[in-house]
């Protein structure tokens, strides 16, 4: 049906003989389709005789291939909603551009007000990623080519940027900030690039051949949040009864391991690569979470938490 939408969109001068044959179909079919979208889909298709072909009596804009409830209509209004904690990132007028094709199709066919359902729901995230929607687009095009890029990056706490060149492998979306996960010839391993800290992109005409057995997942799954490594740490947490729901509320990584404790608390069990992310998650918690191992994470946040004593004692106020 689309086919033959476009056929007659375009004004050809088509009918069942013409449509049946580009199409491998019986003429049998190419009737009842036109059937179903003259009666079902209301769009203007009439046989005229003097041409010997199907055309439309007026221009259509968009081929309607959406039929909805109210329940799932509902359910889009509440996905447009939830696009909006998306504003502000690169991905903001892609995905807007992307629902306004696919709502455009829909028939109008029913009336309703969602006006109170909306109020019962909103999107909130803290702290959303900014990024230059020019630099991810040329990312974005240099992954799908397979083509190496340069750019300027400036790593965190430096005040200069340096000229990387690497083959970009992956975007990924984690923590509220867009990251580039590439290959970097000169220090021959992959690299996490955050894109704010991206700048000056060059697509280069040279190609890449990202390895068959790369996979985000795998290269993510050390890591708590963005961050992996080689190593493999047994992480044990204690947090105490005051915080255990919200421990228990979210799945924090796909090793994850809870244990309830005598006292209401729960103790937490993560296998990870590296201890860097975990020590800054475990400080959010304040008292109400304890490393039980390993060893290095205690001492990590041990001077952690001298250096946090000293900077708000009550001497230096």
């Amino acid at each position: 049906m689309l086919r033959i939408h476009d056929e007659l969109r375009r004004g050809a001068f088509t009918n069942c003989t013409k449509l049946a044959a580009a199409l491998e179909v019986s003429r049998k079919t190419i009737v009842r389709d036109i059937a179903f979208m003259r009666d079902r889909l209301d769009l203007p298709v009439e046989f005229d005789p003097l041409i010997n072909a199907y055309r439309y009596t007026h221009p259509v804009a968009a081929f309607p291939t959406v039929n909805v409830t109210e329940g799932e209509l509902l359910a889009l209004l509440v996905a447009r909603k939830a696009l909006e904690q998306y504003r502000g990132t690169p991905f903001h007028r892609q995905l807007e551009a992307s629902f306004d094709k696919l709502t455009g199709g829909l028939k109008d066919r029913i009336s309703f007000s969602p006006a109170d359902e909306l109020q019962s729901v909103s999107f909130r995230n803290t702290g959303l990623g900014r990024a230059d929607l020019a630099v991810f687009n040329a990312l974005s095009t240099a992954v799908l080519r397979q083509r190496a890029v340069e750019f300027e990056y400036r790593k965190p706490g430096e005040s200069r940027a340096a000229r990387r060149r690497v083959d970009p492998y992956h975007l990924a979306h984690r923590e509220n900030l867009w990251y580039l996960v590439a290959h970097d010839p000169e220090r021959g391993a992959l690299r996490t690039f955050a894109l704010p800290r991206i700048g000056q992109v060059k697509v280069l005409h040279a190609r890449f051949t990202r390895p068959a057995d790369f996979s985000p997942e795998r290269f993510f799954a050390s890591a708590l949040g963005v961050l992996g490594g080689a190593g493999n740490f047994r992480v044990v947490v204690r947090f105490s009864a005051a915080v255990a729901d919200r421990v228990r509320e979210r799945e924090w990584h796909e090793s994850q391991e809870l244990s309830p404790l005598p006292d209401g608390g729960v103790e937490l069990t993560l296998r990870l690569g590296a201890l860097a992310e975990v020590a800054g998650w475990i400080l959010s918690w304040g008292p109400d979470a304890e490393v039980v191992r390993p060893p290095e994470l205690r001492r990590r946040l041990a001077a952690a938490a001298t250096a946090l004593s000293a900077r708000y004692s009550a001497d230096s106020a």
